[in-house]
């Protein structure tokens, strides 16, 4: 009883609302036109957002609070002697990959060319003056740019060669300068062939042992197809990080013009910058392809609003439907301009929200204003439209404000995840809002315009048969209609039929209904979720933010050309002990050069032991004793100088040797293709051994920010989104929406998430943000497809179960369909654009719109027929449209098929 008074008050409400709306068409017409422009005008605003990090990371992760730890007592511009390139991250640098096509890099004409390009760095003119590298970048004690050690042994290796010595040994992973001082080059040389036992080469990446120390010699380099070498600089303040910036733009110039003029060589730039302009070039590249979605669109908009008939056909609503939305979409855009919102390169999906969204309500409204009766006022048919629509678009509405919405809530990990559906939340609101004014009035005036017997595209009064048989043939073809009494008289339901809805009345729904296709159809949904099924026990995280950038940038041919040569060691992990800790203690000496066992290592502490075996001191010294040798003696050696920076001392009191506060050794781990996941495990499980040990530590590295709790911050949006829809869904059983029809929609939807999954595995498309935004925005779609064709057939009662899926698919199927015609005709041109992140788009979103249309064009309409809830049970006698239930049966005899007898 609750239900049907909700039902009842809400039908009112609507029918009101409708003749409000139709009775001021001008102001509804006007209004959202006026605010779009006005709001439009914002544009001047617009800001991109510049932290990507800060988008694709975990907003609260423990591997952002271990890297400020981390830059607050190692920060980058302390570093007196040498940084590693893959573990410092400074504000600015240049970093490039330099490839030979032919031969070794460290061939003599190879090896000066290259270093040819460490001198030739370029100067940029800013504000009238010149800076060069050796201004911008970081210097060491000694007040000289810091370089790679890679460049160091190049340069000894080349003075050898001019004057007729001996080159020294180039050594793999950990090499030996002429310093005395060892260095790891894992991360600067790669595509390594090393000496083997009897001269022949063999491939390094494979060979090396693990467990090499500080003081351990690598294996001799034979040949290396790559080197990376990466440039750093200063930016203290506003002017230096904008000259910085500057000097980035140059440096890749610069890198293309020597690419050109040394063809031998191939060179693979990137800056700090890289990343977020590769980031938002996905934008630039999809503006032509989205204005062709839209026309595309609008062509299709008008063809599935067209009819044979003149006058009751309606083209201009296909295109005002477009208009709606894009109108809405304007407005949106004002708002987040005037609030200070930026802007990024996942917005690109939510027009296609918008679009699904809209074209659906407005191919419903079109398909109710058809089955009102014509004799009937303008004002009457309109009232009569909200009445029947408005409740169930409403109703969906929420779904895709619920799921938008929770997944825009502080719960959300992922800041590119919240912004995104809190700004698509903020078009599907103003979307819907326009529909119910601006779309309503034009139904509106196009309602005048039947009345009046008026051409539906060109305005222009359509004359009567007796007159119009004396025009043209071409003339009476494009002014066909029917008047109303001719129709009358005739008595057909397919004089004036839509194309797709005579398809669907006459065929279609025979067809899917008929008893031997039920079967089919059934092995069909079967094989869909065994694929579906293969497809999510296959599925991947994607957490390397560079497969969510434009094709063919220098951020996707840097990171082909890192993994190609340089994914045999992982990047340099930090060990950081941040606390006091007793290292003159054998026991804790023991411990920390067991963690680290197993690891390609620079370790001041090894290092320290074995030079105090060499002197033939004992390693467990007090702590006076221990930590005099260690300043006066060990970082006094030229070799071990550099371990000066990763040593923090904190003092005692007066005339008392200070105490190690915090240190840091440096390891690599062997890894092999899956380099990432490797990463994962490996940070997984030093972490629970930093838990247990007795010595306070831990492990950093930069890209940890976007491991460290990505699964969970990815999927956790769309699993919260999904309990939401179904708790609303349980809640609205109770008093709004049929019990049966909350279960039918909620396994549907279930389904059709679980199909995208499943599939989208299938088609190469990992688990990362832009999927997620997409699955997200697929339980509003399916709900759009479903909800209706769900609510039509369960609100049907005294016919059969076959007659109810007919109707349903004749009133909710056929603008389901239209939708599904011209938003696949949106996406297609999508498809077409040089970018990864617009790839996971269209994939994503194709299989959403394919996988909701066999859901409601094919797998509910099937299972429908002989699946709850009967259309028995509450029928009233003398009730509307009330008949003994008719089925339509197949009986086969003995001598031939007797098709389509009635029993009663």
């Amino acid at each position: 009883m609750l239900r049907q008074v909700l039902h009842a008050g809400l039908g009112t409400s609507f029918h009101a609302l409708g003749r409000f709306v139709a009775s001021h068409p001008v102001f509804f017409a006007s209004a959202p036109v006026l605010l779009s422009i006005l709001l439009g005008a914002s544009f001047s605003r617009y800001r991109v957002e510049e932290d990507v990090e800060s988008l694709l990371a975990p907003k609260h992760s423990l591997a952002k609070i271990e890297g400020n730890l981390v830059d607050s007592l190692f920060p980058v511009n302390r570093s007196k002697h040498a940084l590693y390139s893959d573990l410092q991250t400074p504000g600015r640098y240049g970093r490039v990959i330099v490839t030979t096509r032919k031969g070794s890099a460290l061939e003599p004409v190879h090896l000066d060319t290259i270093l040819k390009l460490q001198v030739t760095v370029p100067a940029t003119g800013v504000n009238s003056f010149n800076y060069s590298f050796s201004y911008l970048c970081l210097p060491d004690d000694k007040n000289v740019c810091i370089i790679d050690d890679i460049i160091r042994a190049m340069e000894e290796i080349q003075s050898a060669r001019a004057t007729n010595r001996t080159a020294p040994v180039l050594r793999y992973p950990i090499t030996q300068l002429a310093d005395g001082r060892h260095a790891y080059i894992g991360h600067q040389l790669g595509g390594v062939q090393g000496w083997g036992p009897n001269g022949a080469g063999r491939g390094l990446g494979s060979g090396l042992g693990s467990g090499l120390g500080s003081g351990a010699r690598g294996e001799g380099v034979r040949s290396a197809r790559a080197l990376q070498l990466t440039y750093y600089l200063q930016a203290r303040g506003g002017l230096m990080d904008r000259v910085a910036g500057q000097w980035e733009k140059a440096f890749c110039a610069e890198l293309e013009h020597f690419a050109a003029l040394h063809p031998k060589l191939g060179l693979y730039p990137s800056t700090s910058s890289s990343l977020r302009m590769d980031f938002q070039f996905s934008s630039v590249l999809a503006r032509r392809p989205l204005l062709a979605s839209l026309g595309a669109c609008g062509v299709l908009a008008v063809l599935c609003c067209s009819m044979r008939d003149c006058v009751r056909s309606k083209p201009w609503l296909g295109l005002l439907a477009l208009l709606s939305i894009t109108l809405s979409g304007l407005t949106a855009a004002g708002i987040l301009n005037l609030t200070g919102a930026t802007y990024n390169s996942t917005y690109l999906g939510i027009p296609f929200v918008m679009l699904g969204h809209g074209l659906f309500g407005s191919f419903e409204m079109l398909s109710s204003w058809r089955r009102t009766r014509e004799d009937q006022h303008v004002k009457e048919r309109v009232a009569s439209v909200f009445e029947d629509v408005m409740l169930r678009f409403s109703g969906s509405t929420m779904l895709h404000l619920m799921t938008l919405g929770l997944a825009a809530s502080p719960l959300t990990n992922m800041e590119v995840v919240r912004l995104f559906c809190r700004t698509a939340a903020l078009a599907v609101t103003i979307s819907y809002v326009y529909m119910l004014s601006f779309y309503s009035s034009c139904l509106v005036f196009t309602g005048y315009l039947e009345t009046g017997y008026r051409h539906g595209c060109f305005c222009r009064r359509v004359p009567k048969p007796d007159r119009l048989d004396s025009k043209p043939a071409w003339y009476r073809c494009l002014m066909y209609t029917r008047y109303q009494d001719e129709t009358q008289a005739t008595n057909s339901p397919h004089g004036d039929s839509h194309l797709l809805l005579g398809c669907v009345r006459r065929c279609y729904g025979d067809w899917i209904t008929n008893t031997y296709v039920k079967p089919f159809v059934v092995l069909l949904y079967l094989v869909y979720i065994s694929f579906g099924l293969i497809g999510f026990l296959q599925m991947t995280q994607g957490s390397d933010p560079s497969a969510l950038v434009a094709m063919d940038t220098t951020t996707v041919l840097y990171t082909r050309a890192q993994q190609r040569y340089f994914s045999s060691y992982s990047p340099v992990i930090g060990f950081y002990i941040y606390e006091s800790a007793p290292y003159w203690n054998a026991s804790v000496q023991r411990d920390l050069l067991e963690y680290a066992k197993g690891f390609q290592r620079i370790s001041w502490l090894e290092a320290y032991l074995n030079y105090l075996a060499d002197r033939n001191q004992s390693t467990s010294q007090p702590r006076e004793n221990f930590t005099r040798t260690l300043r006066h003696s060990f970082l006094h050696e030229p070799q071990f100088a550099h371990f000066a920076d990763d040593i923090i001392f904190a003092e005692r009191g007066q005339g008392e040797e200070p105490d190690v506060a915090a240190s840091r050794i440096f390891l690599v781990a062997k890894t092999t293709e899956n380099k990432r996941e490797e990463m994962s495990v490996l940070l997984d499980t030093l972490r629970r051994l930093s838990l247990t040990s007795r010595v306070r530590f831990l492990i950093f590295n930069p890209s940890f920010v976007y491991l460290d709790r990505y699964a969970a911050a990815v999927s956790s949006p769309l699993r919260h989104s999904l309990l939401a829809v179904l708790f609303l869904l349980g809640l609205s059983s109770l008093a709004v929406v049929e019990p049966l029809v909350s279960v039918w929609l909620g396994l549907t939807l279930l389904s059709v998430q679980f199909g995208v999954l499943g599939f989208m595995t299938l088609w190469g498309v990992e688990l990362d943000c832009m999927s997620v935004l997409c699955l997200i925005a697929a339980l509003g779609h399916s709900a759009d497809c479903s909800g209706p064709l769900l609510c039509g057939f369960a609100s049907g009662r005294g016919e059969s179960r076959t007659r109810w899926v007919r109707v349903a698919l004749e009133r909710h199927g056929v603008p389901s369909l239209q939708t599904l015609i011209c938003y696949g005709a949106a996406l297609a041109p999508v498809g077409a654009v040089r970018s990864n992140l617009t790839h996971t788009l269209f994939r994503c979103l194709a299989l959403t719109a394919g996988c909701s249309a066999l859901h409601t064009l094919a797998f509910l309409p099937t299972l429908l027929t002989f699946l709850p809830p009967s259309k028995t049970r509450g029928s009233r006698p003398g009730g509307e449209g009330q008949r003994p239930e008719v089925e339509c049966v197949e009986m086969n005899d003995s001598t031939r098929v007797v098709d389509q007898i009635t029993t009663v």
